[in-house]
């Protein structure tokens, strides 16, 4: 009961507490680009994963956690098959029954990853056969 003239004072609602969830989205969108730079998206994806998780058990706003788990398992789904299609092609190139010298190894290496090319320690190398 108030006094006439006074009003009830409540004190101010806490704000929403949102930080793991955004940056659970973060880490899950950036994480997708950055699986050129050497399988660096792989661990922020992870990270990514393990935050929108904890964001989603503690109750913070559902929506974000959820998106950020979404794409932080979509990343590491990417990262993961690119992972496997890379090394499988350089298993490939390791076989020595067929390509038994290193020249025949570093010739298939050179066409199945043309992206090595132009470095300058590939420009000083010789092929002696």
């Amino acid at each position: 009961m108030t006094m006439p003239g006074y009003q009830t004072r409540t004190p101010p609602k806490a704000p929403e507490r949102r930080g793991l969830a955004t940056a659970s989205l973060v880490l899950g969108l950036v994480g997708l680009p950055c699986l050129l730079l050497c399988g660096l998206g792989l661990a922020a994806a992870l990270v990514g994963l393990v935050l929108g998780v904890v964001a989603a058990t503690r109750g913070q706003p559902r929506h974000l956690a959820i998106a950020g788990i979404i794409c932080s398992a979509v990343t590491l789904a990417v990262g993961t098959v690119a992972l496997v299609w890379l090394l499988s092609k350089a298993a490939g190139c390791a076989d020595t029954s067929r390509y038994p010298d290193d020249y025949a190894r570093r010739q298939c290496i050179d066409r199945e990853f043309p992206f090595t090319h132009g470095s300058e320690a590939d420009e000083s190398d010789t092929y002696v056969r």
